[in-house]
């Protein structure tokens, strides 16, 4: 049997047609515009969001794995992405999938820096006081991580080891006491997740303060709290200008502190996809 041209294209059409029928309707063309003047209600030509794989749980006994789109800062293997104050490699002891602070006077010790520079984050990392502690307040188990090199988010052993509040674990030094105390003990993981947003500035002054939302031990401590400055001692933070990116910063307070499964996703645009 001969198929004619005309009954060829009623046919390709005929497909197309059921293709286009197959395909389901994303949202709505009618709906009236939101007040950003970008999208309608509903919008189905809106950005869809990126497909991100949820990363795993840790353990006591194990670090858990990343979201795929993560940054890994450290894995447990190496400090490569790291230096020390010098620029070298640090001398921090790293097994048995941790890092470890260590003594005073270790060639390339002391505090450690990412050779990396971030904005707006997430970030992860899980943190272990010594066991047994030792020492009292501030001298049990100290150690800090310090966003964009400049503000820090308190680490101390906590766990009935009372101290000031501004300063005790999960704090914004010097600034803002945490919500509650959800300190593990001794010899336990604990979890930092924290969404940074850094300051914006404009013509020298500050435009925007810094926040922080933080989770410790999946407790919250912080809820978009903005910081009054920089980190300082015994001093009033203030701020100045300077980039819109910092490396990540973890403190040698003379603890034996550890660390595990750092990682971060920068927030592009955190208030869309």
């Amino acid at each position: 049997m001969k198929t004619t041209f005309a009954a060829a294209f009623l046919l390709l059409v005929g497909f197309a047609v059921g293709a286009s029928q197959d395909k389901p309707k994303v949202g709505y063309t009618d709906t009236p515009m939101l007040p950003d003047g970008k999208w309608r209600v509903h919008d189905g030509t809106r950005p869809q969001p990126r497909i991100v794989t949820p990363g795993t749980f840790s353990t006591q006994d194990q670090a858990g794995l990343p979201p795929s789109d993560a940054i890994v800062l450290f894995d447990g293997k190496d400090l490569s992405k790291w230096k020390a104050g010098n620029g070298q490699l640090p001398g921090w002891k790293v097994e048995n999938g941790y890092m470890e602070i260590p003594a005073k006077g270790t060639p390339n010790g002391g505090e450690i820096t990412t050779k990396d520079e971030f904005g707006d984050i997430q970030i992860h990392v899980e943190w272990r006081a010594p066991d047994p502690a030792k020492g009292k307040d501030q001298g049990r188990g100290n150690s800090g991580i310090f966003l964009m090199g400049r503000y820090e988010l308190q680490v101390l052993d906590c766990f009935d080891n009372p101290t000031y509040p501004d300063g005790q674990a999960g704090s914004l030094y010097g600034q803002c006491p945490p919500l509650v105390n959800a300190s593990r003990k001794p010899g336990e993981w604990q979890v930092y997740d924290a969404v940074w947003i850094a300051p914006r500035f404009k013509d020298g002054k500050l435009e925007t303060p810094a926040s922080m939302t933080v989770f410790h031990n999946g407790v919250l401590l912080h809820n978009r709290k903005e910081l009054i400055g920089t980190t300082n001692h015994k001093t009033v933070g203030t701020y100045k200008e300077h980039g819109p990116t910092g490396p990540i910063k973890l403190q040698d307070h003379g603890d034996p502190v550890r660390f595990r499964n750092i990682w971060v996703r920068p927030l592009k645009g955190y208030d869309e996809p």
